[in-house]
């Protein structure tokens, strides 16, 4: 097959899928499978952040550190954050714009805790696979932008949630 060929076979493989997946409705107990599937997939992955900042900590050689108690308690908050911070309600206000706010301030508060959270994610790793040498305050920093990038998911998906929940009177 030609170079000049591909692109466009694949233009057309594309719009036949998207066809055949907006012709087939799911059922909702599928989609809400498929939903808690990913709920889930997410909880795991804010549970390894939480593994890999507590990771990092052990290397400051402290008995708190150290425990496998606090190694739970992070993951479990990691994975506490990650389920309820990314996965907002999508049921946007078309209301005011003091109605928007709402939600918009709490996509605003995942997006960031998301960002801030994995950033310290992934420094976290890069010290423990590349075995990098780092002051013990720069791992306390990286720990607590970790905590503070988790709890600011909490209170997105806390503040979506309620928010919900007073517009449709529940």
């Amino acid at each position: 097959m030609k170079m000049s060929n591909v692109v466009p076979s694949a233009l057309s493989v594309a719009k036949y899928t998207y066809g055949a997946a907006t012709i087939w409705v799911a059922p909702s107990p599928l989609i809400k499978s498929a939903h808690f599937l990913e709920r889930i997939g997410l909880a795991t992955i804010g549970g390894s952040c939480g593994m890999y900042v507590a990771a990092a900590l052990m290397r400051l050689e402290h008995e708190l550190f150290g425990s496998g108690w606090f190694i739970l308690l992070m993951m479990l908050y990691g994975a506490f954050s990650f389920y309820v911070g990314i996965d907002l309600p999508r049921h946007r206000a078309q209301g005011l714009p003091e109605e928007r706010s709402h939600t918009d301030a709490a996509e605003i508060f995942s997006a960031a805790g998301t960002f801030i959270a994995a950033i310290a994610a992934f420094l976290s790793v890069s010290m423990i696979v590349v075995d990098q040498v780092v002051s013990h305050g720069l791992i306390v920093v990286i720990a607590c932008c970790w905590a503070i990038g988790s709890s600011v998911q909490i209170a997105a998906g806390t503040i979506a949630r309620n928010y919900m929940i007073e517009a449709h009177g529940g």
